[in-house]
């Protein structure tokens, strides 16, 4: 089986990421295909692990955590696993990166203020092997985690277009 998605797959994704409470039949209805095939074509997405399930986008801001902050953590050799246990456990933390370069995990976290964040930033460096941090405070979000471009590259829509 293929890694890679074809057109349909491609508008069928864009399709449920505009509106991911869209059924079946309503889904074959706007492609022009049979809702058997659709039916069948999410399946195999879900089976491949590309389509995850259909959560809600939510505004952290709106629910009060408008500070994002991106830290970046120096921890001690062969403890990654443990570390990013320890992190999960910190509800603020939205997501951990493993990454190369000068630090060894990438961590992006949220607050409701400089107040918080300092709250917050006390707790991660409290986890056990977190040697060291850097953490920046994001002033904006210019360019929001996305896939679009990608899927309308493959489904070939008018919008797709490559940037020099």
């Amino acid at each position: 089986m293929s890694d890679e998605i074809d057109q349909l797959d491609a508008r069928l994704l864009l399709l449920l990421m505009d509106e991911p409470r869209l059924g079946v039949l309503e889904c074959s209805r706007r492609l022009g295909v049979a809702r058997g095939t659709i039916q069948a074509r999410m399946d195999r997405l879900e089976q491949r692990g590309l389509l995850k399930g259909f959560p809600p986008d939510l505004d952290l801001a709106a629910m009060g955590y408008g500070l994002t902050a991106f830290a970046v953590l120096e921890i001690a050799q062969g403890k990654r696993a443990e570390v990013a246990e320890r992190l999960a456990a910190i509800d603020e933390v939205c997501e951990v990166h493993a990454t190369t370069g000068e630090g060894d995990l990438l961590v992006r976290m949220v607050a409701t203020s400089n107040a918080d964040l300092q709250r917050v930033i006390d707790k991660v460096v409290d986890v056990r092997w977190v040697s060291r941090t850097s953490t920046s405070i994001a002033l904006s979000t210019p360019i929001a985690p996305r896939v679009r471009p990608l899927l309308e590259r493959v489904a070939g829509s008018a919008r797709a277009r490559s940037v020099p």
